[in-house]
């Protein structure tokens, strides 16, 4: 049985989708569509390979979001053993030693977990801006499930 921890907001998201319809419509309105298709396939392959590569770019970082999309109401979660982030990584929860907020070099904050494998470096959880929850609600919810998995004991905060 899975068990949410986090969800995601649906604004930001919407607004990245948003922002990859645009991008990708400005990218192919610059391309030349009049007179024959062969020759505006020859002209986006060797005159404009930039334009080709943007356009495949935008489309990846599209999908990316649709796939966050379909998963934001389960981005979060765990199975007793192992905690899930979207459909891409996953930890086990024994492994789990803390869930911090840091932040990027860009100025934006994420939780990070603290994971004992003998790395000095932390893996991001999820963004703050994404969460629908307050972040030491989630943070509290990864700690519970690794002390019921048999992990770092803490203490629960109460809210």
């Amino acid at each position: 049985m899975m068990v949410v921890v986090a969800r995601l907001r649906a604004a930001p998201i919407v607004g990245w989708q948003a922002g990859c319809a645009v991008l990708l419509g400005v990218l192919l309105a610059r391309l030349p569509w009049s007179g024959d298709p062969l020759d505006a396939v020859r002209y986006m392959i060797f005159a404009q390979p930039l334009a080709v590569i943007g356009i495949a770019a935008v489309l990846i970082v599209w999908a990316y979001w649709l796939g966050v999309w379909r998963r934001r109401r389960t981005y979060v979660r765990h199975d007793g053993r192992t905690l899930y982030r979207g459909g891409a990584a996953s930890w086990p929860l024994a492994a789990i030693r803390d869930v911090t907020i840091v932040r990027g070099e860009l100025g934006m904050t994420s939780l990070r977990l603290v994971v004992d494998d003998d790395s000095e470096v932390t893996r991001e959880l999820v963004k703050l801006y994404l969460l629908a929850d307050r972040p030491e609600v989630v943070r509290d919810a990864v700690m519970f499930a690794v002390a019921r998995a048999g992990g770092v004991q803490v203490m629960g905060a109460v809210h």
